[in-house]
């Protein structure tokens, strides 16, 4: 079985499982993956930070919740599908956290942001 290297294509020698034909495309490899995987971070966390912001923004300094409309969240390019986990509680609502801040869709058109301590 004739296995071809990942990067430059030349047919490999030695084990049947070997991926690169040298060291230098080996590291060419792993060099850009860990860049692609580094810019995919930085990108994902600017949006979570964007997001801690804007709820924050709209609890304030001093309230634990408050119920905003969708559309103002919307407007402020809020990412819903950012979030750093979910939590369902005893009633089945889920509520996505970014960090210490939650929100849980109350309805269509509104939305229950949330402080956790």
């Amino acid at each position: 079985m004739i296995i071809k290297c990942k990067i430059c294509k030349k047919e490999t020698e030695g084990r049947s499982d070997k991926k690169f034909c040298s060291s230098r495309c080996k590291n060419y490899y792993h060099v850009h993956l860990r860049h692609a995987s580094k810019q995919a971070a930085i990108r994902i966390n600017a949006y979570l930070r964007r997001n801690h912001g804007i709820l924050l923004e709209q609890l304030g300094k001093n309230k634990t919740q408050v119920k905003v409309y969708r559309n103002i969240l919307e407007d402020k390019k809020f990412r819903f599908k950012y979030h750093t986990h979910t939590q369902i509680n005893s009633k089945g609502k889920t509520f996505h956290y970014i960090y210490d801040l939650a929100w849980m869709e109350f309805s269509d058109d509104e939305i229950l942001l949330v402080r956790k301590r």
